[in-house]
């Protein structure tokens, strides 16, 4: 196989939205992960900080994402990734991978996992497990 047919079957690259809801004003570790993401090869938008659930589900429709992931620092992850999640659901965009990092206790992961969040992320997750998590589950 030569490198041009290699190249042509390759398939789009995952577009991933980051978004950051609630009041949280720390966006750091949000754009690190933006930028390995981008290393990787992936599309992503950063929708900017003290985002609505509603404006992040129009955001996804917007760019057509395959993945939202959610920076939440603040404590408030269950309240806010459950309106996500149901903003994507009212939106018809309930086969977007939801994935969530940030300041989320290890006790709250499977509760987390339960509401249909794919995985979860905590403070301190390598950014080549992220990646390689979005590579296996997301078919572009």
């Amino acid at each position: 196989m030569n490198d041009q047919t290699t190249s042509e079957s390759r398939a789009r690259s995952i577009r991933v939205l980051i978004g950051k809801p609630g009041l949280d004003g720390h966006d750091v570790g949000a754009k690190l992960v933006g930028r390995a993401l981008v290393d990787a090869g992936m599309q992503v938008t950063y929708t900017g900080l003290r985002q609505a659930p509603t404006a992040i589900a129009e955001k996804a429709a917007q760019h057509e994402a395959d993945v939202v992931g959610l920076s939440i620092l603040s404590g408030t992850h269950m309240r806010l990734v459950a309106e996500v999640l149901q903003c994507l659901q009212s939106g018809g965009l309930d086969d977007i991978l939801v994935i969530v990092g940030g300041n989320i206790p290890a006790s709250d992961r499977g509760q987390l996992l339960e509401m249909g969040v794919a995985e979860v992320f905590p403070t301190g997750a390598e950014f080549d497990e992220i990646v390689q998590f979005l590579e296996r589950s997301v078919q572009p």
